[in-house]
Formats: structure tokens, sequence, C-alpha cells
């Protein structure tokens, strides 16, 4: 939708709150006060991140809730656990006198599921300090609660301690290191934390409608997601959005011997596999029709924006083992600006030592389609089953009876549809001027702008209610190991992380 925010009302607002005198040393100042109070800050992270907050705890959510809100009162802010259709919000708002804007902040409290058989330490929720990377044989450190000074190459390793709860502490920190210097923020602060973020955050709508006042403001800041590679202080004008696709290829009734019957009924996997080939030709493009409608050549700013981002492919295809890029033509930042279609999962039968000879009677595939600001979810789920169609199927949304079966020599099952739709703010906006001004100040160099980062972000989800802008500021390390077993968060990009956010809290 429209933003209905007047750029240049905004951009009067961005300097309305008298500022002090020493604000040209709030940067040192709150790195000073973070390096004098290392132990603290992190050993209150530590403690967040023991409490577990995976969906299938409700105990341990609603635990998590009740702390944020605690961490949350001991920094002034007003602050209550907000009851929704599933997991509660935690809410915070900070008025402060002759401020004429309002910033939403908005962070996740709750994590990806968990495999403790994966994670090197005693379970996920035991923070464990390494001297560096899991990877490379970093040693544990298991004094750090008692150390004053911590290296910024340390890690700390626990479930959500990069995706999300990090953000969370620096935000806390940050208030206490203006509050140390007799500084207030200059913007109102409203603070959205969501326990359902992993999970598609689908109670937050309802609770945003419910409860619109609460969470009007000029601008909404997201805390999430990794910096870019480089290290330096990122910005991000844009988010993906996220499709999900199940495919479902019947082939007979029931398993069958593959020497007795093949050659005369069609093997499921191999039709699939078919029919997935179908959907891009050999250099990664998407063959799916209409797949890239609506979507425009860039500008030539755009184009600019997208070259200074200072990526290095032969580093990344190094890390991740990869020879050649899928589509070559494309530089990482250009194929972000596109819609995905990724087959996540693939599932027929047995492989390995459980193999049998035999035709399955059925084949699977789960697909995500990252989404652009362009391409619209509900959209894109009907030119996916279009596709499918086209290819000589009959798409049915239930197990196919016997009739159906009869009638049908290609039938598919395809489920789906609702997704989250992409997001993108005007890097030329008043608005995003005044953001990476604030960062550029406070690092004196400037940051990394990335016009649509990959990952999803509940961005739309309201934004479409409430109506302003939002910008991402990730702040983590971008080898955190997130949704994975081993997630960890850098110290040194945690402790920047409070630099940061202090300048935006004096924007």
């Amino acid at each position: 939708m429209r933003q209905p925010l007047n750029s240049v009302i905004l951009a009067m607002a961005l300097i309305a709150v008298p500022r002090a005198q020493s604000d040209a040393q709030v940067p040192a100042t709150i790195e000073a006060y973070v390096a004098a109070h290392q132990r603290e800050i992190v050993a209150e992270l530590a403690d967040l991140l023991a409490i577990p907050n995976v969906r299938s705890d409700g105990a341990g959510l609603r635990r998590n809730a009740e702390a944020l809100r605690a961490m949350l009162v001991r920094r002034g802010l007003n602050a209550e656990v907000l009851e929704t259709a599933g997991v509660p919000l935690v809410v915070g708002e900070l008025r402060v006198p002759g401020a004429t804007r309002t910033l939403l902040l908005y962070a996740h409290y709750d994590g990806q599921a968990v495999d403790p058989g994966g994670w090197k330490q005693a379970t996920p929720f035991t923070p464990t300090m390494r001297t560096g990377r899991l990877e490379d044989g970093a040693a544990e450190i298991t004094d750090f609660r008692t150390r004053a000074t911590l290296e910024p190459d340390w890690r700390l390793y626990a479930r959500s301690a990069s995706d999300d709860k990090a953000p969370i502490v620096a935000l806390c920190a940050a208030l206490d290191a203006l509050k140390a210097q007799g500084l207030a923020p200059t913007s109102n602060i409203r603070v959205l934390l969501d326990g359902e973020e992993e999970s598609g955050s689908s109670s937050l709508g309802a609770a945003l409608r419910q409860h619109r006042a609460r969470f009007a403001a000029d601008l909404m800041l997201f805390f999430d997601g990794p910096t870019h590679p480089s290290g330096r202080p990122t910005i991000v004008f844009g988010v993906r959005g996220n499709l999900g696709i199940g495919i479902t290829v019947y082939g007979p009734k029931m398993e069958l011997h593959s020497g007795h019957y093949g050659n005369w009924v069609s093997n499921p996997a191999m039709q699939l596999s078919q029919l997935l080939a179908s959907m891009k030709d050999p250099d990664g493009r998407v063959l799916v029709k209409g797949f890239y409608d609506g979507i425009a050549p860039l500008s030539p700013a755009e184009e600019t924006m997208l070259r200074d981002v200072p990526d290095d492919s032969a580093a990344l295809m190094k890390l991740f083992g990869i020879s050649r890029t899928e589509r070559p033509g494309l530089s990482l930042q250009h194929a972000l600006q596109l819609p995905t279609l990724n087959v996540r999962g693939l599932a027929s039968a047995d492989v390995g030592a459980g193999a049998r000879t035999i035709i399955p009677d059925m084949a699977v595939a789960s697909i995500d389609v990252r989404l652009v600001k362009e391409t619209l979810a509900p959209a894109m789920a009907e030119k996916m089953r279009a596709h499918v169609r086209a290819q000589g199927y009959h798409v049915v949304d239930a197990e196919p009876d016997d009739a159906t079966r009869a009638r049908y020599p290609r039938i598919a099952r395809v489920t789906g549809g609702g997704g989250t739709n992409g997001y993108r703010t005007d890097p030329s906006s008043a608005v995003s001027r005044a953001v990476t001004t604030a960062v550029t100040r406070a690092f004196g160099t400037p940051p990394v702008l990335i016009r649509t980062m990959g990952g999803t972000l509940p961005i739309s989800q309201i934004t479409d209610v409430m109506g302003f802008p939002a910008i991402v500021i990730p702040t983590v390390n971008f080898d955190n190991n997130q949704h994975s077993d081993n997630e960890n968060i850098r110290l040194g990009h945690f402790f920047t992380s409070i630099r940061t956010i202090g300048a935006l809290l004096r924007m």
C-alpha cells in the first residue's frame, strides 16, 4: 500500500528535538559505556538465552515474555505482556518530552525448533562462550561471566543468540548507555516484541487492528537479520516475501514391484522430476508464465546502489563450495531483486540401505517461492497451479478418489497459497536518508545500503495494517548459523549493534 507519511513533514520532524552540545560525542561515549560494562551486558543476554523459546514450549515462551517485560520496565518503559490469539506480544512505550515523532522498534523473542543432538554443548539453551567459530576448533570459555573484558572475536552459542534476542538486549544496553550520559532518545519509543515470528506471526495482524493506537508511529525499525559479510553497518530497505507450495504427484494406489510392472505403470517420482524440471531453464530462469510480471527495470540510481554493495562473490563461492552460481549473469544483489523458486525438499519411497525395487505410490516436493514487492503471494500461487495444469496434470486439493484416478492419467495435489508479501521502502525518501545519516554519523563512514535482502520478515503484515514505512537494521554476524544447529553471536557485532541502535535513538 502507499505510504501516507508526508516526507516533508517527516524531514522537519527529524530535526525538531533539540540536541545536546555533546551529541557529536555520543557514539564514543556509548562505546566507552559498553567497554566498561561488557560483563553485565553479556550476562543479561546469556540469562535471556537460557530461557527456552521454541513454539512447542508455551510455558517457556511466556517466561520469555515476562522476562522481557521486566527488562523494559527497568529501562523506564511502560511495558506489559499483551495477550493475543496465540503467543503474547511484549509491548513497551517511552514518552520523551519535546519529541515530535514516534519510532516503533520491532524484534522477536521466539526461536526456531532445535535438535539437541546437533549442538556441541550441553543444550541449545545452555549459553556457551567460545574463542571463535566452532567450525575452526575454537576453545570453550567457561568463566566468561566473571571476566571484565571480552574479546570481539569470541562467540556466544545458543538458540536465538543472533535471531533475535541479541538485538533486544542491545536496545536495552543502548538505553542504559544514553541514560548514563544524562541523555534521552530524541523520539518517542514504542517497542513491539513478537513471539510468533518464526511461525509466521499469525496472531500479529489481529492484535494490531485491535490495538492500533498503541502501535501508531512515524517509522518502524526492524532489528533482525545479519549485517553484510564485510562487517560494515548495514541498512536494508526491503525484504522478500515467502510462499510455500506443496506438490504431490500420484502413481498407483500402492507400491508395486518394479520388475513386474516397470515400463507399464508410470513412476510418480520420475513424473515429479520432469514437472519440476519444466519450471526452470538450464540457466536458472523460472519458466512459470507470469513469474516476473510487474518487475520494472532498475533505475540508474538503483543500479548504482546495487553495485556499491561490497560483495565478494569469489569468497562466498569458496565458502559454499560451488564452482558457479545458478544465474551467472546476475550479481548476488541483482539476484535478490527477483522472485525465486526453490525446491526445499523431495520425498518418494526410500534411498540408501532402505531402498527397494518398487514403483512408488507417490512423490512429494516442497517448494518455497521468495517474493519481491511487485509479486504478490495469492497471484503467484495461482500461477504455480496454472503451470502444473499446463503440463497435463489434473490438479486436486485433496487425496484423489478411485473415480478421479480412473479418469485422469496425471494427477497432482497442489497445496499452499497464503504466504507473506514482500516489502520495500524507497531508499531515497526523507526517512531513509535520515536513518542513513544517523548511522553514518555514528561510524564516520557510510553503511552498506541493501535495496532488498533475501530473508522474509512480517513487515507487510504490519505496514498493511498500520500504513507507516519500515526499515530493517541488521546487526548480527552473517555467519551466525541462524535457524541451524550451533547458532551464535559474535561479540564484536553485538557490541557494535549497541552503538548503532544508540545512534538511531538519537536520530
